[in-house]
């Protein structure tokens, strides 16, 4: 497989067009664009070093400027504080929300309440909203395709885990907003990835795609019908990625080095970054090794100012023991969506890896076991995204004569709160999209004016388990007895997965005024 860019698709273009739309893979850890070429390559664009990734890092520097990229994650390890990595788990989230408080946990920069019920990200004296950071890496990637293509990017396809609700997805698109981009459309990325893997193929195969990260996990089972990608089931965890792994390693690590020496290095930003790099770096050489050194010299001082160096080794073998629960976590996830599907695994004709953690061979390993036959090579796991995401950005194109059919699935269920606190569900999960549904409602109190609806978004029963959307709030309501008033709210999910929320009066056909309101849940 060539690199940069692994397809090939023939469109009638001579050039490309200021109009072009660029497919961009919005990463956890890795962040990279792609667009078709002339003649149907599709490239990743390249950076002026020749290197198309770049990283989800930004950064402050002691001087006040601004580094996004391989300039931000230079840096890192002397200016752990003021360096913000793996946001994208961070978008879209409340300030109270379980997730915030896992990722707290495991990085050096702190987490605070932000406005609008949205947390904000505190480097250098000064707060960013987690959407600013995205738009920050956008930008980078927008700015490295503009310099190689001779004309600025205004347009983009960017993908996002198909686990991410309609608030993160709202805000990835809101993030484009902030520079001046438009997000023309969101795809989910194991559907981004089938695309690279189809495309001019002309197949007929139902493909699970296991996209496991840096930092979110989905896995689809998608149905391939030549131009056709039909999304049959899909699942994930935005909590699970390859930031885990690297987790389960710092901790063995800490424990032995505190067993061994009696100090702590939890409290020493400069000493757990240089860890946390390592643990990465010893996680990926364990894909082709048994065993590698685990060596970091003068990692701290004891308190009479002695140098304190760590010196451990670290086996494949041991780093499968850390990492089973995590692997068979991810398994569960699989075994849920195929359920879901209903399917067995000989119904399944090829096994994608996406993500650079699938390059484990525990995980190849497993799948390999659970499917009867090893995972298909067939995609780049770094790549493949980026690239579906071209494909689909240049069939949206005016003068493209690739026509594409995605008909892809709600990840979680839609609902309402109902009386008790229970999730009265609307749409449920895996149920096609685009997709319209409308409930009926009346007034719940003598001459009342306005209806409020908390809607949520999960699978859990109890709706407050569930992530809180947003409180739509219909103005206009017919002063009327309680109970008399015949009403309609109609619930709509774009073919991106966003909802929009409208309402009626059935007798009047009144259009009701609608606010919304994100609130704590």
């Amino acid at each position: 497989m060539s690199r940069p860019g692994s397809m090939r698709y023939d469109p009638p273009v001579d050039r490309l067009r200021p109009d072009t739309i660029l497919g961009i893979d919005l990463g956890t850890t890795n962040s990279c664009g792609a667009v078709v070429m002339p003649g149907g390559q599709v490239k990743i664009v390249p950076q002026r070093s020749g290197d198309g990734i770049v990283p989800s890092v930004f950064a402050i520097d002691e001087k006040g400027h601004e580094l996004v990229g391989h300039e931000a994650k230079r840096q890192w390890q002397l200016n752990p504080r003021n360096t913000l990595y793996a946001t994208k788990r961070l978008i879209g989230r409340s300030p109270h929300d379980e997730v915030v408080a896992g990722v707290q946990r495991s990085v050096a920069f702190r987490v605070v309440p932000g406005p609008g019920e949205e947390v904000a990200l505190a480097c250098q004296g000064q707060r960013f909203q987690v959407q600013e950071v995205s738009a920050r890496i956008l930008a980078k990637i927008r700015d490295v395709a503009s310099d190689f293509l001779g004309f600025r990017v205004a347009r983009a396809v960017v993908t996002v885990p198909a686990y991410f609700t309609d608030r993160q997805r709202q805000a990835v698109k809101a993030a484009g907003r902030l520079i001046g981009l438009e997000v023309v459309r969101i795809i989910n990325e194991p559907t981004a990835a089938a695309l690279a893997y189809g495309i001019g193929r002309r197949l007929r195969e139902r493909v699970l795609v296991f996209d496991l990260g840096g930092g979110t996990f989905d896995v689809s089972i998608i149905e391939i019908r030549d131009r056709v990608f039909e999304v049959k089931a899909t699942g994930g965890d935005i909590f699970l990625g390859g930031l885990d792994f690297d987790d389960a390693i710092v901790g063995q690590v800490l424990e032995r080095f505190r067993a061994e020496h009696g100090l702590d290095l939890t409290q020493d930003p400069v000493a757990m970054q240089r860890i946390r790099d390592l643990a990465e770096r010893s996680k990926i050489d364990l894909s082709s090794r048994s065993e590698v050194p685990f060596s970091i010299p003068f990692v701290t001082m004891t308190d009479d100012g002695r140098p304190v160096s760590l010196e451990q080794r670290l086996g494949r073998r041991e780093l499968e023991r850390l990492t089973f629960p995590l692997v068979e976590r991810a398994l569960r996830m699989v075994e849920r969506v195929m359920r879901d599907a209903g399917l067995a695994p000989h119904d399944v004709d090829e096994v994608l890896l996406v993500g650079g953690q699938t390059r484990m061979p525990l995980i190849q390993r497993m799948l390999g076991d659970w499917f009867g036959r090893p995972p298909s090579k067939g995609v780049h796991p770094d790549e493949a995204v980026a690239i579906g995401a071209a494909l689909y950005a240049w069939s949206l194109q005016d003068d493209s004569d690739l026509k594409l059919q995605l008909l892809d699935v709600i990840p979680m269920a839609i609902g309402i709160e109902a009386a008790g606190g229970a999730m009265r569900t609307v749409l449920p999960r895996n149920a096609p999209i685009p997709n319209a549904k409308a409930i009926p409602a009346t007034s719940s109190l003598d001459g009342q004016r306005e209806l409020s609806v908390r809607i949520y978004q999960g699978d859990h029963p109890e709706a407050v388990r569930n992530d809180l959307l947003g409180e739509f709030t219909f103005g206009g309501v017919r002063p009327s007895p309680a109970g008399q008033v015949r009403l309609e709210i109609l619930f709509e999910v774009s073919v991106e997965g966003i909802l929009t929320v409208s309402a009626r009066d059935l007798d009047t056909g009144k259009q009701m005024r609608t606010t919304v309101r994100v609130t704590e849940s």
